[in-house]
């Protein structure tokens, strides 16, 4: 007997450090070593003492371990595994797209490098398909410092004088500037030809008298867009189209001085994404005083970027519309005329006038977007009149005849009223 329990007592101090090890390896581990065990917890053993031959007896140690409690392994049917590994990778994939837009939604909206050659253009080179009219480059800052470049011409209003224009300010009742911006991508070269033939039917016109007068038609290139310095970003367009207005005003005072009677009607043109740097500038943009904007063309222009996410991506199951409260970018048209009217009731002075010229096959613009900005001047009581080029798309408002004609009639219809007002 003494014998027995000295085995039996073996055997304990064997199953002490069985537990001991157990309770020390990881669970993970734990399945690997032993099936038969528990991960939660240490298992429960039994010593049942049987008398063996008369040499003596021997323990048999059974664990007790319930049936529920056993590890088991989770197995997927093989049918399954493609369908759960393409889910997986659709959920990733829209995951990942979602980061991108909202990371680099700049690089998305704005595309100065569009075409390849876009930055590398020169008005030289463009110069022989402008019809004669002469384009010069210029140079100007915004507040914080970016280079920025611009083309300009002018030309004479209908049966004006240039040299009487560009003499003593004393004979000129006023000069009209026109301050244009682009679309979303290439540069301002390649605008030029049709910019030029707008510009060729106003000087051409004979159906306002606007004598003796000049009219300056300034292009601004965003930051970042042809040679000019910087990235493109809304707050930063703000800073480029705020420091064209001030180029003008220098510009101005330097042709006929800071205390000639010579008046700057200023108009702005926006093309695509340009409407809402228009309707930005005109809506809260620091402007000085002398120089306010008394009228405003909206070509192909949309609600927001908000709009144009859902116009452009209405399905489901894509993530670009639902990416909305993520955006840096708004170029918001639509609350700008709000803006815009409620700045010129809280100043007292009239409205600046709004020509939208649209584009009747326009595959980008939804035509319902221009007739809601129409509808949102009249409901403000924004004066308002829209123009349609017909058989024209997107990029083409003002590539064909007709829409060159339309533009050339808003300029002088807005130049007419705005000298008007302010003979009256």
């Amino acid at each position: 007997m003494p014998r027995t329990y000295a085995v039996l007592s073996a055997r304990c101090r064997f199953l002490s450090r069985h537990i001991q090890w157990h309770q020390a390896v990881p669970k993970s581990l734990l399945h690997m070593s032993c099936r038969s065990c528990s991960p939660l917890r240490s298992p429960q053993f039994r010593v049942d003492v049987q008398h063996g031959p008369p040499q003596g007896f021997r323990p048999r140690i059974t664990p007790l371990m319930p049936m529920d409690r056993t590890c088991r392994r989770l197995h997927t049917q093989k049918i399954l595994v493609a369908p759960l590994m393409f889910t997986g990778l659709l959920i990733g994939l829209w995951i990942w797209k979602s980061i991108m837009m909202v990371v680099f939604q700049n690089k998305i909206i704005y595309m100065p490098g569009l075409p390849p050659n876009a930055r590398s253009e020169r008005v030289m080179d463009w110069l022989s398909r402008c019809g004669g009219i002469q384009w010069s480059e210029e140079r100007t800052k915004a507040t914080d410092g970016t280079d920025l470049a611009m083309a300009v011409a002018t030309v004479p209003l209908p049966k004006g004088n240039r040299q009487v224009a560009a003499g003593a300010g004393k004979t000129v009742v006023a000069h009209v500037y026109v301050l244009y911006f682009q679309g979303n991508a290439s540069s301002i070269p390649p605008r030029l030809p049709d910019l030029s033939w707008v510009l060729r039917a106003i000087s051409d016109s004979k159906q306002y008298a606007l004598a003796p007068m000049e009219l300056t038609f300034v292009c601004l290139s965003y930051r970042g867009y042809w040679t000019s310095r910087g990235r493109a970003s809304e707050p930063g367009i703000r800073l480029d189209a705020e420091a064209g207005v001030n180029w003008i005003l220098q510009h101005h005072e330097r042709t006929f001085g800071k205390d000639s009677t010579t008046r700057p009607i200023l108009l702005v043109w926006g093309q695509s994404i340009g409407s809402g740097v228009a309707t930005n500038l005109a809506a809260a943009g620091r402007i000085p005083e002398k120089l306010p904007i008394q009228g405003v063309i909206l070509e192909t222009p949309f609600l927001s970027i908000r709009s144009m996410l859902e116009t452009l991506y209405p399905q489901k199951w894509l993530p670009y519309k639902y990416l909305w409260p993520f955006l840096r970018n708004h170029l918001d048209s639509y609350a700008n005329l709000s803006l815009i009217a409620q700045k010129a009731k809280e100043k007292g002075k009239e409205a600046p006038s709004i020509y939208i010229l649209q584009a009747e096959r326009d595959e980008l613009v939804p035509k319902e977007q221009t007739e809601r900005l129409y509808r949102r001047c009249t409901e403000l009581g924004l004066p308002v009149e829209k123009g349609v080029a017909s058989v024209a798309f997107h990029q083409e408002a003002i590539a064909r005849g007709p829409g060159k004609k339309l533009a050339s009639e808003a300029i002088l219809k807005l130049a007419k009223r705005a000298l008007d007002t302010s003979q009256g």
